[in-house]
């Protein structure tokens, strides 16, 4: 992976849909996983698994899990961490963003810190834009109600005037009683 140097601090650039790819929905957490993160520390995933197990106290359940058999074989497909053929012989890590941020301390290299930073940001940029969207339904489903509410009472003002309009009909096609003139009568 072809890493570039930005000008203005000499801070390592990756573009953000490179990390955004590599970060997932397992077990109902945005995760990423440890030959991901290798690969964008650019350390082998061999040195990266005996950094954590050196330092697993570092990495409760809520910072990092593994994988079971069966989802890194589902993963496999979609994720494509390992060519076809290949069997896994070690199941992977799944990382939290607390557990990303971890990493960087464990593995101490100016490069692991230069992506952890950059990877921190596009948790960031993905909460927002989660907030900012929940926020969007919220308003949606308010407006949905208000809608209702408009059209039951539509509703209901229609029905008063067709009401109106039938006793008129009603009213019309009766006839009069008492005195009428010869004009009315007509």
């Amino acid at each position: 992976m072809a890493l570039r140097k930005s000008e203005r601090d000499g801070q390592i650039l990756l573009p953000a849909e490179r990390i955004e790819r590599r970060i997932y929905l397992i077990r109902g957490q945005k995760v990423m996983l440890s030959a991901d993160l290798a690969k964008l520390y650019g350390v082998s995933q061999k040195r990266l698994n005996e950094a954590v197990k050196r330092n697993m106290q570092r990495f409760p359940r809520d910072f990092m899990f593994q994988l079971t058999r069966e989802e890194a074989k589902r993963s496999r497909s979609q994720i494509a961490t390992l060519k076809r053929g290949q069997n896994l012989k070690y199941l992977p890590y799944a990382f939290t963003e607390q557990g990303v941020a971890m990493l960087s301390s464990v593995l101490r290299s100016s490069t692991a810190i230069a992506v952890s930073i950059q990877i921190m940001r596009v948790f960031v940029r993905l909460r927002r834009l989660l907030a900012s969207n929940q926020q969007f339904r919220r308003k949606l489903k308010d407006l949905e109600k208000r809608l209702l509410d408009h059209d039951q009472k539509f509703a209901a003002v229609f029905g008063v005037l067709d009401e109106l309009m039938d006793e008129e009909a009603e009213d019309s096609n009766k006839s009069k009683i008492g005195f009428q003139t010869e004009a009315e009568l007509a």
